[in-house]
C-alpha cells in the first residue's frame, strides 16, 4: 500500500520523497496518513528547514505539531500525492477556512495541482475569503480561460473590500462571495479599463479637442474631453470608449457625443486616416454600437467640415513617448503595496502598460 502511494507522487520528486520516507518508518507512514506532509518534508519550500518537523514525526509526536513546524495546514491531509507537483507555498489556515475549504476539494486528482495553486495564489493576492471563492469557482469551470486572469480578479477583489481610496472609488461593481466566475471577470475587466483610463489621462482631461463643438440641424456635437464625460458616455451608450485612454493620451483620436433634443444618439470618433492628413469621422455608432442613419453621417461630416481642417495639427505622439502618470499609478497601488508589505514584480513601482495588459 505504501509503495503504491509513493509511486503516485510527481515523477520529478519521486527520488526525494522516497529518500525521506526511507529515513524512518514513521516518515514512510505519512504516504498513507498525510501525503502533503511527507512531500513538504522531502521537498521543502525555500528558507524552510524540514528537520525540526522530521524530528517531530520520528519522535511520534502528533501530526498537527509536525505540520505546524513544517508550515503545512492540516486541511491538506485530505489531498492525495497527485496534488503536489511543486514545493507547497504558504496556504491559508484557521478554523473557519478549514470548514469552508472542505466543501470545495476536487474529486479528480488531475484537477488538484492547478486547484491548489489557484487557492494559494488568490490568498496571496487578495485574502482567505477570496481563496475559498476561487476554490469553488475553479471546480465549477475547471477549464475556464478566465482562471488565467487570477491576478486581475484578485486585485479587484482586494480593492472591492477597501473602505475608500482611489482604487476603490473606481470599482463600479464590487466583489461578493456569491458571484460566479464570469461575472467577476467582467467586473474586474471593467475596473481595469477605468484604471487604465485614469492612468493614461494624468490631468483627467483632454485639453485640445482639435475641433469645436457645434450644431447641424437637430444634432448637437459635444466633446468627450474628460474622464467623467467619457465614463458617462460609455455607460449610457453601452460602448467601449473608456478603453480609448491610450489613443487619447497619444493624440491619435478624439471622442464626441452626438445629441438630438438633449438625448444621446451616437458616439463619434475623429481621427486621421492612414494616407489622409486631414481629420475624418472614423467611427459613428449608436447605442450598443448600432449603425446610425445616413442623415446622421451627413450631419457629422458637415459639422466636421465647419472647422478649418487644413490648419489643424493633431500633435500625434509616438506610442512610446507618452508615459503613464507616475502620480496616478502610485496613488492607485500604494495601499495595496503597503497592505501586502511588498511590491510584486507584476505590479511594479514604475508605471507599466505591459503590467496592466497582462493582468
Amino acid at each position: 500500500m505504501r509503495e503504491r502511494r509513493l509511486r503516485r507522487y510527481a515523477s520529478r520528486y519521486q527520488s526525494r520523497v522516497r529518500e525521506c520516507a526511507m529515513r524512518h518508518p514513521h516518515l514512510a507512514d505519512l504516504a498513507l496518513s498525510f501525503p502533503a506532509l511527507l512531500f513538504a518534508l522531502a521537498v521543502p519550500r525555500r528558507h524552510v528547514d524540514p528537520e525540526p518537523a522530521i524530528a517531530c514525526v520520528i519522535a511520534g509526536r502528533p501530526l498537527a505539531a509536525a505540520a505546524t513546524s513544517a508550515g503545512i495546514p492540516m486541511w491538506l491531509r485530505k489531498l492525495p500525492p497527485e496534488a503536489f507537483v511543486q514545493p507547497i507555498v504558504p496556504l491559508p489556515d484557521g478554523e473557519l477556512f478549514r470548514r469552508q475549504i472542505a466543501n470545495h476539494l476536487p474529486r479528480s486528482p488531475k484537477l488538484m495541482p492547478r486547484w491548489l495553486q489557484l487557492v494559494a495564489d488568490m490568498a496571496a493576492i487578495a485574502h482567505d475569503a477570496a481563496s475559498v471563492w476561487i476554490a469553488r469557482e475553479s471546480l465549477r469551470a475547471p477549464r475556464a480561460q478566465s482562471l488565467d486572469r487570477i491576478r486581475l480578479v484578485g486585485l479587484w477583489i482586494w480593492f472591492s473590500g477597501q473602505a475608500g481610496g482611489y482604487g476603490r472609488e473606481l470599482v463600479e461593481q464590487p466583489w461578493t462571495p456569491d458571484m460566479n466566475l464570469d461575472t467577476a471577470l467582467a467586473a474586474a475587466s471593467a475596473w481595469r479599463t477605468v484604471v487604465t483610463l485614469h492612468a493614461e489621462l494624468a490631468s483627467g482631461s483632454v485639453h485640445d479637442t482639435w475641433v469645436s463643438p457645434g450644431r447641424v440641424g437637430d444634432y448637437e456635437f459635444r466633446p468627450l474631453n474628460d474622464i467623467a464625460a467619457i465614463a458617462d458616455e460609455s455607460v449610457a451608450m453601452r460602448n467601449c470608449v473608456r478603453s480609448y485612454g491610450y489613443k487619447l493620451s497619444h493624440h491619435a483620436s478624439r471622442l464626441w457625443s452626438v445629441r438630438c433634443g438633449g438625448e444621446r444618439v451616437a458616439t463619434l470618433e475623429v481621427a486621421v486616416r492612414r494616407g489622409d492628413p486631414l481629420l475624418n469621422v472614423v467611427q459613428l455608432k449608436g447605442p450598443g454600437n448600432a449603425p446610425v442613419s445616413r442623415e446622421l453621417w451627413w450631419a457629422s461630416r458637415r459639422w466636421l467640415h465647419m472647422n478649418d481642417l487644413l490648419h489643424i495639427e493633431t500633435g500625434f505622439i509616438n506610442w512610446d513617448k507618452a508615459p503613464l502618470s507616475v502620480v496616478t499609478w502610485r496613488t492607485l497601488w500604494r495601499p495595496y503595496w503597503l497592505a501586502k508589505r511588498r511590491i510584486p514584480d507584476w505590479l511594479p513601482l514604475a508605471p507599466s502598460r505591459r503590467a496592466l495588459h497582462v493582468l
